[in-house]
Order: structure tokens, then C-alpha cells, then sequence
């Protein structure tokens, strides 16, 4: 199981990288998009990937990881989650006025020859 988890962060991160680095709007957008599922990832692997643990501590039962699930990962994730989300809409909306004034989605500014 975590070799396939760090295989999909490495895969995530990667593509990510590549499409961020292209000159096109969209894959920009996508690429950070990308990058933040490899993070959010890779930070909700760090709280322990097991099934039917609690988050919270009961009475009578030690305190430790290998009783209960790390709550913190996942608070971390879903506050990640939102401001993503209203990242990307900023920035798609800061884009879509770029491209209006510009005449172009390149980030460059430069026309693609048809």
C-alpha cells in the first residue's frame, strides 16, 4: 500500500511539475491542481494509512499511533482542500482577464501561429 501511494505522489508531482512549466493558461491550472492533490497526498499518508481507527483518544486505551489515527493530517487536508479551491478560482479568474486584455492564453503574451 505505500509503495502505491508514493508511486501516485511521485506520478501527481510529476505531471504537475511538467504541466505547470507549459505556456498554456490551462495546463498551468491543472498542473497546480496536480501538485496540490500530490501534497494533500502526501501529507494524509504522514497520519497513518489504516482503516476503522479512531481519531479520538478512548479511556483504557494507550495513546498511540498504533491504536488511533493521527486527526491532525486530515484537518491539515481538508483546510488545504478549500484553500485550493479558492486559489485556483483567483487565479483563474486573474487569468481570464489577462487573456482579455492580451488577446491570448500564453503566458508569454505571445500569439500561436494557426
Amino acid at each position: 500500500m505505500e509503495a502505491v501511494l508514493a508511486l501516485v505522489v511521485g506520478v501527481l508531482g510529476g505531471a504537475g511539475v511538467w504541466l505547470v512549466l507549459r505556456p498554456r493558461t490551462f495546463q498551468v491550472i491543472m498542473g497546480l491542481t496536480l501538485l496540490s492533490y500530490a501534497v494533500n497526498l502526501f501529507i494524509f499518508s504522514m497520519g497513518s494509512i489504516f482503516t476503522d481507527k479512531p481519531p479520538l483518544v478512548k479511556p483504557g486505551v494507550p495513546a498511540d499511533l498504533e491504536h488511533y489515527t493521527d486527526p491532525l493530517p486530515q484537518s491539515l487536508v481538508l483546510t488545504a482542500v478549500v484553500i485550493g479551491f479558492a486559489t485556483t478560482a483567483l487565479f483563474l479568474v486573474v487569468l481570464l482577464a489577462a487573456r482579455g486584455l492580451n488577446g491570448t492564453d500564453h503566458v508569454d503574451g505571445t500569439k500561436e501561429e494557426q
